[in-house]
């Protein structure tokens, strides 16, 4: 009884964390919430096992690895460390999973189920933290027949799951590992970084159904609610990302989106200068606005600009009484919500920041537009250029404000490997450099008048 009364007050506080976790102004009460529940879920395990000794060893070498990474991590590689703990999550269903058989469990299409679904998600978190953490391009990873050849492995799993379960041959399970992980290598290596966002949430999404199939195999009714939790959250996270990019989650999935190109939009670009101007130049005109609205990117998480972007606002606001707002884009950074992390970290006011949606009719009205290391989200191709791959994926109209300034180190693509037409705008005026050096110098020179 005691035993079930903890996992049910552990699970409440779970729903609860997950509920806060929508919110930026509560996200640090359901980080907080999560973490009790899980604090009373171990206690209560802990009862239930054997060999306490060796168990205690392996939740205090977890927490000491997960506490290391927690302090080590940047803020710009928070979305890599999400990507291997993903992995480490399918990684622990398929070990669970093949002790389970190996034990001689008779659960074995909850095992066969959790197997596949965590093989998946281990080999293909592995390859979207390889991407994002820069050990291999970030670009889409295609070849002749990739499809064919994933749907092939696809259908031989789900041939080689039936042959297990009716036959309980043990040989089978490990051929179905090895495949699965093939597969979700193979999943993911098509997929460009422009998608990462979209592809951390499926791959979370994952994580926790594949945490469902072991709970069924192992009978712990806490298991199966946090990874239904985790499972179908991840999966609307995912839903409402792909609805932001005005794409299907098939087509994403299908992956080749990041490869290089080029409209014809795009090449007359070529042909044109870009303005560039200095931070002095910037200082001058949004001192002298009403309106700035602040676009941050990757670029912005990089440079670790947040915290002097937020001053350069607070100096516009305070000393020449500008009305300053953020614009985020729901796919800007390598993770869902990644901007709005680094802004709250930053410690910039919540009212002050806007979703597309709300934000988007005001560039019209805005003197300047401030984008700093952001690219793809703010490229106007993505409206009028049916041949190019952001197409119909929904942006800010940054291009409406009179002055535009991109904060960039080059003029080099996004993502997606597309070029922006908007530097080579009549309004817009690049400033070259470190995002947070060009910020600092603008900072500067507002405080020297």
């Amino acid at each position: 009884m005691l035993i079930s009364l903890s996992y049910l007050l552990a699970a409440s506080f779970f729903i609860v964390s997950v509920r806060s976790l929508s919110s930026p102004k509560t996200a640090r009460r359901g980080n907080l919430l999560g973490m009790l529940g899980m604090l009373i879920a171990i206690a209560a395990t802990m009862l239930l096992v054997n060999d306490v000794l060796y168990t205690s060893l392996a939740i205090l070498l977890g927490a000491a690895v997960g506490i290391f990474f927690a302090l080590k991590v940047k803020m710009t590689s928070l979305p890599q460390m999400i990507a291997a703990f993903n992995g480490l999550g399918g990684l622990s269903a398929v070990l669970i999973a093949l002790a389970e058989i190996i034990g001689g469990s008779q659960a074995l299409l909850d095992n066969a189920v959790g197997l596949i679904i965590g093989a998946v998600a281990f080999s293909g978190s592995m390859i979207a933290f390889a991407k994002l953490q820069g050990l291999m391009s970030a670009r889409a990873v295609v070849f002749p027949l990739q499809q064919f050849l994933n749907l092939i492995l696809g259908l031989a799993s789900v041939a080689l799951c039936g042959f297990f379960v009716f036959s309980g041959n043990t040989e089978l399970f490990y051929w179905l590992a090895a495949i699965t992980i093939l597969l979700g290598f193979l999943l993911i290596l098509p997929i460009g970084g422009a998608d990462m966002p979209v592809v951390i949430s499926v791959l979370n999404s994952y994580s926790g159904w594949a945490a469902v199939g072991i709970g069924f195999s192992i009978g712990n009714t806490l298991l199966i609610i946090i990874g239904a939790l985790v499972g179908a959250s991840g999966a609307i996270l995912s839903y409402i990302m792909v609805k932001a990019m005005n794409r299907s989650l098939l087509s994403v999935m299908l992956g080749g989106f990041g490869l290089e190109n080029k409209s014809a939009a795009a090449a007359a670009g070529e042909a044109k200068t870009a303005k560039s101007g200095s931070p002095q130049d910037a200082a001058f005109i949004m001192e002298n606005a009403n309106k700035v609205i602040i676009v941050p990117g990757y670029g912005m998480a990089v440079a670790q600009a947040q915290h002097v972007l937020r001053e350069m606002a607070d100096d516009l606001h305070r000393l020449y009484g500008v009305e300053v707002k953020y614009a985020i884009h729901p796919v800007a950074g390598r993770m869902p919500g990644h901007m709005n992390v680094l802004l709250a970290e930053a410690g910039v006011p919540y009212e002050d920041v806007f979703e597309l949606e709300d934000i988007n009719r005001e560039f019209a009205t805005a003197d300047v537009a401030y984008v700093i290391g952001a690219n793809d989200v703010t490229n106007p191709l993505a409206k009028t250029d049916p041949a190019s791959p952001l197409y119909g994926m929904p942006v800010l109209d940054v291009e409406k404000a009179k002055t535009v300034f991109f904060v960039k180190r080059s003029l080099n693509t996004g993502y997606s490997g597309v070029e922006n037409p908007l530097f080579f705008a009549d309004n817009t005026i690049m400033l070259y450099g470190d995002a947070k050096h060009v910020t600092e110098e603008i900072v500067s020179a507002l405080e020297e008048k």
